[in-house]
């Protein structure tokens, strides 16, 4: 008998308009009134920032603080120069990947909507084949169909316009989700549905709980940085998305061996703190939640790192899912990854205790 499916039908449609709506880093809120509206049935109140981070609060007046944190934020463009024939060159709104842009259709948002637009590039026919050109972010241009840079400016497109791929979600062979910006979406996604969880069963836990969407992880974890000052909290869970290994042209012996439908990853690294880390192994053992490990040199490149550093050191720790195609518009997850980070969040939160703080050293009295 099949195992029942811890995700609805609400969660999936939630899924579903959370990832197609676009979230840009420094575009972030609509996509969070999105998670906000799904979560507010849950929480007991929100805080918000000026940047735009949302915190869903369960407990708020609890003095002892645990968050559990994805961001909200994807990688986009921006219009960087308008060139008088019409053509827009680009620069980059986090990590987007020029190799991929070639033939992609583009939405470019402006005050007066969203203009579309297409990546071109040289047909076959005219390239030089003994010198193939490479896309490059200073060779590749859109068009929006005008003739010239008059007719784009009439438009409402101007420099610093941002610009997204329309790429929508759907299920691969029934349990494959993919979408562009599942990184990270995902993870707001999953934190939404532990805090679903805790309401549905009823769990009353002794601390409080900041359920939290951070925004600008892809430009360098600022968001997570505002946000930590404002919650001061005294443990942090994040999820974000690491990479599945087994597909052609990644060499495991630099990136190790993970995968797809083989669960959650949990990361070694000097920012996560080691007896947090081991209640989540534990954890995971105990109720048979299948994990994964990984080695990350220095830093997670997570908002793991911009929590664990901050306000004198917070005891922080990081739970991945595994995805293919990172920074493409057909990221993939699998769905029992999916749900067993929920359940691993889930169940390390009700073993952690008021006050705990997972400490090596303890102080002697005299």
């Amino acid at each position: 008998m099949a195992k029942k499916s811890i995700l609805n039908k609400k969660s999936i449609d939630f899924l579903e308009s959370y990832l197609n709506n676009a979230s840009p880093t420094g575009y972030e809120w609509e996509g969070q009134k999105i998670w906000m509206k799904y979560l507010e049935p849950y929480v007991d109140e929100f805080i918000t920032d000026t940047y735009g981070s949302a915190v869903g609060v369960i407990n708020p007046k609890a003095k002892f603080k645990v968050v559990i944190e994805g961001h909200a934020d994807e990688i986009s463009w921006y219009v960087n120069y308008i060139t008088d024939n019409g053509l827009i060159y680009v620069i980059r709104n986090g990590g987007s990947d020029h190799q991929i842009a070639p033939s992609k259709i583009v939405n470019i948002h402006t005050k007066k909507g969203i203009i579309k637009g297409v990546f071109g590039w040289p047909a076959i026919h005219t390239r030089d084949k003994s010198k193939e050109e490479t896309p490059k972010p200073e060779n590749i241009t859109i068009d929006v169909g005008a003739k010239d840079k008059a007719e784009v400016e009439k438009m409402g497109i101007h420099v610093g316009c941002v610009i997204t791929y329309p790429d929508e979600f759907h299920i691969l062979n029934k349990d494959k989700f993919v979408c562009r910006a599942l990184d990270n979406r995902m993870g707001g996604f999953m934190i939404a549905e532990v805090a679903r969880l805790l309401h549905e069963n009823k769990k009353k836990l002794p601390f409080g709980l900041y359920v939290t969407n951070s925004v600008q992880e892809e430009i360098g974890l600022r968001g997570a940085e505002m946000i930590t000052q404002t919650i001061k909290p005294n443990v942090a869970i994040v999820t974000d998305v690491t990479h599945d290994t087994t597909t052609p042209m990644i060499d495991k012996k630099k990136e190790g061996h993970l995968e797809l439908g083989l669960g959650p990853v949990v990361a070694y690294a000097p920012a996560v703190q080691q007896k947090l880390r081991d209640l989540i192994t534990d954890t995971a053992e105990e109720k048979k939640i299948p994990f994964q490990r990984s080695a990350l040199s220095r830093a997670t490149g997570t908002d793991t790192d911009a929590f664990a550093y901050s306000n004198g050191g917070v005891a922080s720790a990081l739970i991945s899912l595994p995805l293919r195609y990172m920074h493409t518009t057909v990221e993939m997850v699998h769905r029992e990854d999916v749900e067993n980070v929920i359940k691993l969040i889930y169940e390390t939160l009700l073993k952690i205790e008021d006050g705990e703080t997972f400490s090596s050293i303890k102080k002697n009295c005299h």
